[in-house]
């Protein structure tokens, strides 16, 4: 199956349909060259530094509508981080994934608190472990600070995923980018699954140099294969990607690399 992943740079104006215009760009373009699946970043309804409680929408609200209209427009499925009030006053960092077939939607479980951020001042976490099946292939969703911990992505394999699309909005830093790329290869080692990983671009190549601790993007998204090689990068600007995932290498991989079959959860308890 062919996704893209696109990697854009979310604004922070106040008004969250601006986004929604490289939402449609992107989904628009994936589908003429005939992706099945396409992934935006998380925080695509705005940039992290907004505030975010004034801008959450429900699922049913306007911003999520003009997202399925997308979808519905381009024969696509798309996953995209939004945010949504939760109970608490607060708000959810949900993936929306909406589109023939598919309605469903993922708050993030582990939070960025951080590197001196703490997402969980305005954010509540999720407690739901999504996946969600296109055209008879089932995708796990997980969000950014989700892929420091493996036993996501291990239930998302035992789950019956043969991959996990993964949003992301990474913070800068020293060291940063190296731990992106390792920890996203080691999901893929760890579930011996396929991981599509697509960050926010890094605002700076478009003029904007971040500041303060909110996580922004670096970019570097990419498309990483069950035995953990890297098939498809990109690098810090706003750009397209597309790949072919071949669902069949995974039960060939776990046969040669049984870690999922070898594991001993007992030990742990």
């Amino acid at each position: 199956m062919r996704i893209a992943l696109s990697q854009l740079v979310s604004g922070p104006d106040p008004d969250p349909a601006k986004n929604l215009e490289l939402i449609e760009e992107d989904a628009r373009r994936a589908a003429e060259a005939g992706a099945r699946v396409v992934v935006f970043p998380e925080a695509s309804m705005a940039c992290f530094g907004t505030p975010l409680a004034p801008l959450a929408e429900p699922l049913d609200g306007a911003w999520a509508d003009a997202v399925r209209a997308i979808a519905g427009a381009t024969d696509t499925v798309i996953v995209a981080g939004m945010f949504t009030p939760a109970a608490d006053g607060r708000v959810a960092n949900t993936l929306l994934a909406t589109g023939p077939g598919v309605e469903e939607s993922y708050d993030k479980i582990h939070l960025y608190d951080a590197f001196g951020y703490a997402e969980s001042d305005a954010v509540a976490a999720g407690s739901r472990i999504v996946t969600i099946d296109v055209e008879g292939i089932r995708f796990g969703l997980a969000t950014c600070y989700d892929v420091r911990f493996p036993e996501l992505f291990r239930a998302h394999a035992d789950a019956g995923a043969v991959a996990t699309l993964l949003a992301a909005s990474w913070g800068t830093g020293p060291g940063k980018l190296d731990q992106w790329d390792l920890l996203v290869r080691a999901r893929a080692l760890d579930a011996t699954l396929w991981v599509a990983a697509v960050g926010q671009a890094d605002p700076a190549t478009r003029g904007t140099v971040a500041t303060g601790t909110a996580p922004t993007g670096i970019g570097h998204s990419r498309v990483v294969g069950p035995d953990g090689t890297v098939r498809h990068a990109l690098g810090a600007e706003p750009a397209l990607l597309l790949a072919d995932v071949d669902p069949s290498e995974v039960p060939a991989v776990r046969k040669k690399t049984s870690v999922l079959a070898n594991r001993r959860p007992e030990m742990w308890r």
